[in-house]
């Protein structure tokens, strides 16, 4: 009999460890959690202490710099009567109330969060906590041998060929290979030939020329 209850008493370790091992599986192989997205800029408005993150700059270049005819979603913690969209005048500057014109050309939208907090910190608000994000960025322009010549609205991941193809698409007598791209830099203005799979930026203006055969 001896064999016997050993024999029992084996295969129930084993069907124990068995056990073990397949409830560890199933822990292992949870189903992935869902996290709702949430927006920054609204929870530091209403309430919340989120982390100002940055909108995607545009094109090649890691610091977006502000200039006139960019729209901004500007938010000042717990203070909705500045929290607002404010746009870029052509002097370069926005028009918040308490501290008026701040400007804002040629900064980048963490250094004009700065600037704003730095005027309510001046005698209006003990502990600013301002973020700034992007709404709509300044137009592009297109000119020369495209069927609609003129200005359109700028969106990131542009390249001059989505702007050809915006603008109506080549008139017949345009040139097709390449375009001479106008890109203002730091008050100066950056004039070359390119090739249509050159990323935009806003504020690019876009010349196709005709071609002389």
């Amino acid at each position: 009999m001896a064999p016997v209850r050993l024999d029992h008493a084996f295969r129930l370790s084993m069907i124990a460890v068995m056990a073990a091992l397949a409830l560890g599986g199933c822990m292992r192989r949870s189903g992935p959690v869902a996290i709702q997205p949430s927006n920054a800029l609204d929870s530091m408005a209403y309430g919340g202490r989120a982390a100002y993150a940055p909108a995607p700059m545009p094109g090649p270049h890691s610091e977006y710099r502000l200039d006139a005819g960019d729209r901004l979603r500007i938010v000042v913690y717990g203070q909705e009567g500045l929290t607002n969209t404010y746009a870029i005048d052509a002097s370069g500057a926005i028009t918040m109330p308490l501290i008026g014109s701040v400007p804002a050309r040629g900064r980048t939208p963490a250094g004009l969060a700065a600037a704003i907090s730095a005027r309510l910190r001046n005698g209006f608000i003990r502990e600013p906590s301002v973020a700034v994000e992007i709404d709509q960025y300044r137009p592009f322009y297109i000119l020369g041998e495209v069927l609609a010549p003129g200005q359109y609205p700028y969106v990131p991941g542009m390249t001059v060929e989505s702007a050809v193809a915006i603008a109506g698409g080549f008139s017949p007598r345009a040139r097709r290979d390449s375009v001479t791209l106008t890109h203002p830099d730091g008050g100066a203005m950056v004039r070359a030939v390119v090739p249509l799979g050159t990323p935009l930026t806003p504020g690019d203006t876009v010349m196709v020329s005709e071609r002389w055969f």
